[in-house]
């Protein structure tokens, strides 16, 4: 276990490093003493790396929101290490019938029946908890160890979520205590969140865990926005604008129309104008567990080069894809800080600045 040492391609500021490779079960009980001493650690999960703290702990959750620039309207996932933990601060008996899916890549919002267990900021105004059992056996390790964790993506708020230890420490080292290095996550795309409390049940973000494995299970599940009049949000990842690099996006570009000034982030091995090192190949035999793997490594690697704008290969709405094309979407809607534009942009010529 190595701690404060530097990442390869940067160096951190404020956070110390532990590589998990060498001792994981140190690593995990070094996270949990920080947890437990109301820090902030960036632990890796299956999906993307996540931003922890106690969920219990206000002045922890402040934190995240504060390290993060994160809106307080938008709620966080509470991780556990079991079903069994999630049942000690909500009721879990819809979630029963997803049981055999955790742990993994899914989230589900739940009635949250003890709400002294959780910082009200967490909850973004709601009264329903969204609640997650990772894959990775040392973020249960430090569930199990510290108690349920809240942990958004380790990144600024809107921004492209972190898949390595070397982009959490780009976005956040100096502000954070620890981040655990577990090398690149393996899904590279946030969980999907299910509404249990909704009738019936209603997909809320998507991600590896398809729709069909959630209909196997659940009978009905609806899909797209719900009318909510208002109410708060019921889970993260549902603001039109996140997941987004500087460079504007630009959607479903076919390879001859993009631009010699942009970068490309490419989908299969067709060639374009965009100079290779402008160029980011999501995976050349167009297989779309490869894509959503890099998808978030290639909007940082691409941002990086300077280009105005990034032209994005189509990808296709089936599998994870589906899961792409929502992070894609909202990285290409318009910006909160800038005027609307009508929606995201597709196919048409890149104008204006990174912001446009």
């Amino acid at each position: 276990m190595t701690i404060g040492a530097p990442i390869a391609g940067g160096t951190l500021c404020g956070a110390q490093r532990v590589d998990s490779s060498a001792d994981e079960a140190a690593a995990a009980a070094r996270a949990a003493d920080v947890l437990r001493a109301g820090g902030l650690a960036a632990l890796p999960t299956e999906t993307v790396y996540g931003l922890a703290a106690l969920a219990a702990s206000p002045g922890a959750v402040a934190r995240i929101y504060a390290a993060k620039g994160r809106p307080s309207s938008n709620p966080l996932i509470v991780h556990v290490a079991s079903l069994e933990q999630a049942a000690t601060f909500a009721d879990t008996s819809a979630a029963a019938a997803l049981a055999d899916l955790w742990p993994g890549p899914l989230t589900a919002v739940l009635p949250l029946t003890d709400a002294a267990a959780i910082a009200p900021a967490a909850l973004a105004g709601g009264t329903t908890v969204a609640v997650r059992i990772p894959a990775s056996p040392l973020f249960r390790a430090v569930c199990a160890a510290a108690g349920p964790l809240v942990a958004p993506s380790a990144n600024r708020s809107g921004r492209v979520s972190p898949t390595t230890a070397a982009a959490v420490a780009e976005e956040l080292g100096a502000v954070i205590d620890l981040i655990v290095d577990a090398g690149p996550c393996p899904v590279g795309l946030e969980s999907t969140v299910v509404d249990l409390t909704a009738t019936p049940p209603r997909l809320l973000r998507p991600g590896a865990t398809s729709l069909a494995a959630l209909a196997a299970r659940l009978g009905t599940v609806a899909t797209g926005p719900a009318a909510d009049g208002g109410a708060p949000l019921r889970s993260p990842g549902l603001l039109a604008s996140h997941y987004a690099p500087d460079a504007k996006v630009r959607l479903d570009v076919a390879a001859a129309d993009v631009g010699a000034d942009e970068a490309w982030l490419a989908f299969g091995a067709e060639t374009s104008a965009a100079a290779p090192e402008r160029t980011f190949r999501l995976s050349l035999n167009c297989d779309l567990d490869e894509a959503a793997r890099g998808l978030y490594e290639g909007l940082r690697r691409l941002d990086a080069t300077g280009a105005a704008s990034i032209a994005v290969s189509p990808i296709p709405a089936e599998g994870i894809g589906l899961a792409i094309r929502d992070r894609l979407m909202r990285a290409a809607a318009p910006r909160p800080d800038s005027p609307a534009s009508g929606g995201p942009t597709t196919g048409a010529p890149a104008s204006g600045g990174p912001d446009a």
